[in-house]
């Protein structure tokens, strides 16, 4: 991450897609920072995870 990408240090407790079926099948999880949001990928909670400013996340969740 850079300096203009949200940091994970203050974020909400990751939850999953409501469409989490729970059998297995692709999934994200999300998490809402103060300056953001955050996706990964609920397999691999260890794994790389995508900052999106809050901005940027609004619009994306409008648009659906």
């Amino acid at each position: 991450m850079n300096a203009s990408e949200p940091t994970p240090d203050r974020i909400s407790p990751w939850f999953k897609s409501s469409y989490s079926n729970g059998a297995g099948g692709e999934c994200i999880e999300c998490a809402h920072g103060v300056d953001g949001a955050f996706v990964r990928d609920s397999k691999n909670d260890g794994g790389p995870v995508v900052a999106i400013r809050a901005h940027a996340w609004e619009a994306f969740v409008r648009g659906l």
